[in-house]
Formats: structure tokens, sequence, C-alpha cells
């Protein structure tokens, strides 16, 4: 069923909100201010109505309605044409407006372009040097103008995705994702330890030269680290942390000069192996699978440009992960 109101004649110099406020506004019809609209544009009902993609008679009843209930005649035809009322002409000064407003709230975002986007957008991500590559590579190609921060995982990253100062971030998928935020699980990950060619526990690799030789331990994730400590507390075990870095990127490079040893997933260091000859060796020790998930807020999860962003970090992701898999890091069992 249509709804309707009732709408009454302006006062001089009252505008149309004012009257408005005497009626009530959920029993209001759109649909009559809308055709009102065409018609005074198009001085016609025959116009209106091609216009409204509706019949000629759709259009004059429409228009009677609203006669009824504003009192006045509105559009009159005199020598073949439409002309408006006084009440009309001055009614339509704020109906145009109001129907403008509505438009721009229900008008669905505009298509985000990347080509000629200049956009700045900023995510948490582990510094794992093969996505960073793979990430601005991809940008250079379909978004030259576009500028991305790839900023630290602090502390109260889920707030600051949630607030909407980071755009996406990658984080271990070990508790429940907070309310306010959306996600995207990624492929489970199996855990292996790095070290240079020639270290002196990979001719006698064992629990014991594990727990033995020292660790660098990455402070990327509470999560992604802890339950590696757990387990290894878990067996009555106790590990030796050598050092520790703020980013993954300085794991390789650190692994190549010292006797230390690195355990984290593949997609983590797939170039790495090959750029500082290091080895990949699975872990003598029971270690857990790690998951891993991108997640953003859920209040601008339909925004076009952050869709693409996703969509773009995410396949650069997957794709790392595929050529991980591939390789197999040289894994010396």
């Amino acid at each position: 069923m249509t709804k309707v109101f009732t709408l009454t004649q302006r006062k001089p110099n009252e505008t149309i909100s004012g009257v408005m406020n005497e009626i009530q506004l959920h029993r209001l019809d759109l649909n009559l201010l809308v055709t009102f609209e065409a018609l005074m544009t198009e001085g016609s009902v025959a116009k209106a109505a091609e216009r409204l993609n509706k019949t000629p008679s759709a259009v004059s009843h429409a228009l009677a309605r609203l006669r009824e209930q504003v009192g006045d005649p509105l559009m009159v035809k005199v020598g073949g044409k439409m002309q408006p009322s006084p009440f009309a002409e001055s009614l339509i000064e704020d109906v145009r407006p109001i129907l403008r407003s509505i438009q721009r709230v229900v008008t669905p975002p505009k298509p985000f372009d990347p080509a000629t986007s200049t956009r700045t957008f900023r995510i948490a991500v582990p510094a794992i040097t093969a996505l960073i590559a793979e990430v601005f590579a991809r940008i250079n190609d379909e978004a030259p103008s576009v500028s991305l921060e790839w900023v630290n995982l602090g502390p109260h990253i889920y707030t600051a995705v949630a607030d909407e100062q980071i755009d996406l971030a990658l984080l271990g998928a070990d508790k429940p994702l907070p309310e306010g935020l959306m996600e995207q699980k990624m492929p489970t990950l199996e855990r292996y330890t790095y070290m240079r060619r020639g270290h002196p526990a990979a001719e006698n690799w064992s629990k014991q030269a594990w727990l033995d030789w020292p660790h660098v331990m990455v402070g990327m994730s509470n999560a992604a680290r802890q339950t590696v400590e757990d387990r290894v507390a878990r067996d009555g075990m106790e590990r030796r942390i050598g050092a520790h870095l703020p980013e993954f990127s300085g794991v390789a490079p650190l692994l190549a000069r010292t006797n230390m040893l690195g355990t984290t997933a593949q997609l983590f260091m797939v170039e790495d192996v090959r750029t500082y000859g290091l080895l990949a060796k699975r872990p003598p020790v029971d270690l857990p699978d790690i998951t891993f998930r991108f997640f953003w807020s859920a209040r601008v999860s339909q925004d076009p440009g952050g869709k693409w962003l996703r969509s773009l970090v995410i396949e650069a992701y997957e794709t790392i992960h595929e050529r991980a898999v591939a390789a197999g890091n040289e894994t010396d069992e």
C-alpha cells in the first residue's frame, strides 16, 4: 500500500521544512514529490511520464493526490501547456534540494580507479621481504600514484584498525576477532627452523641442538611467538633467546652472519633462503602450525578503495605462499 502524507499550504516566507514539521514524516510518500519535480521540469504530463517511465494516467493521478493534500492546483493547463501556480513555484525551490540530498545519500560509492587515484593507504603487516616486493610491484603497475605506508604492528593494532587509522592488518588468528572488524583467514602455515649453511647444528640436528643454540625472536605478534613458547614450556623445555628484532626483514641477515636459529613459517623466508644462503630444517620439537588472518574495519568494508587494496595485498600474499610451497625452501629433512 502506498504511504501518504498531508501537506498544508505554506504561509508567506515559510519553508517546506517548516510545513513538514506539522506532518508525520513516516507517512511521507516521496513518489509524489518526485512526480511533482518531474512535472515542474518537463512542463508536461506526457514528458514527465516518459522521464519517470510511468503512464500519463499514473502521473495525472499522482498530481491529483498531491493537489488534494496541499490544497493547491499546483499546475494548471493553459494554452496547451501546464503552468505552475505561485505556490508550486515556491514549493519546488525546497523540494529539489531535498530530493538531491536523498539521491546523494542512497547512491552507491563511485568506483575506485587505481590508475588515477592519489589516495594514501596504511597497512600493518609483518615486513616479509618477498611480500613487500610483490605488493609494491603490483601497486607500481596498477596504481602508480597511490601511496602505501607499511607501518609497524603496535600493541593497539585492533583498535587502530577499528578506528580506521589502518586500512588492513595481518596477525595470527589465535583468538576471537574483536567487534567492528571483518577478517579473511589464510592457509595454515608450517614452521621451519632456519640457519646459515655450515652451521654447527646442521650436522647433528636434534632437539638438544635446537634448544642449545640461541634463537632470534621477532616482535611481530605476541600470539605468533607465544604459541612456540607455550609448547616448549609444556614439554618441560627451555630454548635460548639470543636476539629480539622488531621486524622480520632483519632475521635473514642476522642468521647469515651468526650461529643463531630462526623458527618461523616458510612464507616469511621464501626469498631470503636463496638470497642469504640459508638452510631450512624441520624443527626437532613438536611445534603447532600457525594461521594468519587479514582484518579490516567492518564500517568501511564496502569502500571501493579499501576493497581494491585488500584484493591486491591478499592476492600478493597468496602468490608468495604458493611460491614458498612450490620451492620447498630447500628444506633439509
